[in-house]
């Protein structure tokens, strides 16, 4: 009797869980913060740096931060889409944040010797900075063995180094301070290696390690080190557009529409502030079916072997972008 209960239990507990990761868009541990955690109002009067926020999931984040009032440093190439972002922000904020509340730095993250001189002018100017966000970032859809080698070393240095390169600046300075957060916009490729993007995910798996090993590398030590992975899966942005191919100099210039099968903006930018609120170590974002099957890839790797077997690349692609492979597209030129 007593067997058949706990038997039951974890049946009916197995089952909920279940319908839970059906619903929801994003992890059980987000979920959860999201409901139950701290609110975002939690960092007013934090500096909050942010890489990419010109656009997309960066200018999201930085929006649904100023709500509540986080000062914010926009960084990205584009100045004037920057200064766009920012009126939005301050717009946004009800009257919480001023002009001065919100500074825009344009910074090319290839030029990794611009790095500490961009990081020290927001420190000067806000007297700290709390959090750094690595957000900028390219895709990239292409044929695995048609990729050139100039495109993996492309992609690396603008995917890994730079967000490495300016993290260890941004450490050194939270060692001054004895406490700090850092986190980086991964995705679920740097999860489970997506068809089609061999170098993306590759890079996006560095960062995994670098991170990891970071966390793992400052437990017990003097400085209080906040790491944060976020993993969003397919978001409306011009990512798509602005992807990598296997041809160096090459965009894969497809454009998202509205019936594609993703995360808004808005909403990835809200649990990206959510996530750094709670200082979550890692979260996976994406529409139904994809945090399932995560979920499944992760903890239950026969199981996804077999999907994978049955499913196919190509169906698999489909998932991930709401259209069709067409290999004529992704493969060198």
């Amino acid at each position: 009797m007593f067997f058949t209960v706990i038997g039951v239990g974890v049946f009916c507990y197995g089952v909920f869980y279940s319908i839970l990761l059906c619903l929801l868009d994003c992890d059980l541990q987000l979920a959860f913060y999201e409901k139950f955690g701290k609110s975002v109002r939690r960092l007013q009067g934090k500096v909050v740096f942010i890489t990419g926020a010109s656009s997309g999931i960066g200018e999201h984040t930085a929006i649904a931060l100023a709500k509540h009032g986080i000062k914010l440093v926009l960084t990205a190439r584009r100045q004037a889409e920057l200064e766009r972002v920012k009126q939005i922000c301050i717009t946004s904020s009800g009257g919480k944040l001023t002009n001065n509340d919100v500074l825009v730095l344009p910074m090319d993250l290839l030029d990794f010797n611009s790095h500490k001189k961009v990081f020290d002018l927001a420190v000067q100017h806000f007297g700290q900075i709390d959090i750094l966000f690595n957000n900028a970032g390219r895709s990239q859809r292409a044929n695995w063995e048609h990729i050139d080698m100039t495109v993996d070393k492309e992609l690396f240095d603008l995917d890994v180094f730079s967000v490495i390169n300016l993290t260890r600046i941004a450490i050194k300075y939270f060692s001054t301070k004895g406490y700090g957060h850092v986190a980086v916009n991964s995705s679920i490729a740097g999860v489970v290696g997506a068809p089609y993007s061999g170098t993306y995910c590759g890079a996006k798996h560095a960062i995994h390690g670098y991170y990891n090993s970071l966390r793992t590398e400052k437990l017990g030590t003097d400085l209080q080190l906040t790491v944060s992975v976020i993993c969003p899966g397919p978001t409306f942005s011009n990512f798509l557009q602005e992807s990598f191919t296997g041809t160096a100099g090459q965009k894969y210039g497809n454009t998202t529409v509205s019936t594609d099968r993703r995360m808004t903006g808005e909403r990835c930018g809200q649990l990206c502030a959510v996530t750094l609120a709670n200082k979550i170590n890692e979260c996976w974002l994406g529409v139904f079916p994809l945090i399932p099957f995560v979920y499944v890839a992760v903890y239950f790797p026969v199981i996804r072997d077999i999907v994978l077997k049955v499913f196919g690349p190509k169906r698999l692609f489909k998932l991930r972008d709401s259209k069709d492979i067409d290999l004529s597209e992704v493969q060198a030129i």
